[in-house]
């Protein structure tokens, strides 16, 4: 008999905008236990916008965003703050800052967010660095490095504290499709060897196929999500023109290709 699901992140009728402008409206969605659950759809459907509001930057109109059947946006800030302890979060640019080295950058949440000792936090940030393979990496700068190093250090400084929860934005942006298929690896490896969730906002193809096993597919026309599940089972039983466009494209170039 398969697991009985564990709800992990709950989007309850959420709208999200600003000011008077609707950008998502009647958001539901659920994320599981272990799920690397996919956002998906073109750009400007509003994939950045929820995101803000799953890392508690931007609030909603109205509606709830669950985590653990707890209520975020109705927390006080503490427990707001005891919320977001459990993530980590992977930005689109990698944002780590410049001045710091890779140790550095890694070191910085567990100096924030712990009390552990200067050689317990070194050990960390060389066992956080090998995990993403840039052991003995500590000493380089940002500037130094490549774009798939990059974000291989902001995921190590992404996992610091094991968050509970990992959320990921665009990923595979910038890399060659060599090093974006290795990164889709570590994020497999990462989910099953920490015993994360992770989210991840993308529009790669690849990087969907490869490692979404639960989504949602946000449609830039109706303001909404118009399918939600694996994005397998939804290439090979979607009927909605928008989602098999979104889901195939490139195919039909290559299929009249010479």
């Amino acid at each position: 008999m398969e697991p009985a699901k564990q709800p992990v992140i709950q989007v309850m009728d959420v709208d999200l905008g600003y000011d008077e402008h609707i950008v998502l409206r009647a958001v539901n969605f659920t994320v599981n236990k272990g799920d690397i659950f996919i956002v998906m759809g073109v750009s400007g459907c509003g994939k950045s916008t929820l995101l803000k509001s799953l890392i508690g930057l931007k609030s909603p109109i109205k509606g709830k965003v669950l985590y653990y059947a707890r209520s975020f946006w109705d927390e006080d800030e503490s427990g707001r703050q005891n919320i977001l302890c459990r993530f980590g979060i992977l930005y689109q640019s990698g944002a780590l800052w410049s001045s710091m080295t890779i140790g550095e950058n890694v070191a910085l949440p567990l100096q924030l967010f712990t009390s552990l000792s200067f050689s317990q936090i070194r050990e960390l940030v060389a066992f956080k660095l090998a995990l993403v393979g840039l052991s003995g990496q500590e000493d380089l700068f940002p500037s130094g490095i490549s774009g798939g190093m990059r974000k291989r250090a902001s995921l190590a400084r992404a996992i610091a504290l094991d968050p509970q929860i990992i959320f990921l934005d665009e990923p595979s942006a910038g890399l060659d499709p060599v090093n974006a298929r290795k990164f889709d690896d570590l994020i497999l490896e990462l989910r099953d060897g920490l015993g994360a969730t992770v989210v991840v906002i993308t529009h790669e193809l690849a990087s969907i196929f490869a490692i979404g096993n639960n989504g949602a597919f946000l449609d830039a026309e109706s303001k909404t999500i118009i399918a939600t599940g694996d994005p397998r089972f939804l290439l090979a039983n979607s009927t909605d023109s928008r989602v098999v466009r979104f889901l195939t494209r490139g195919v039909e170039s290559k299929e009249s290709e010479p």
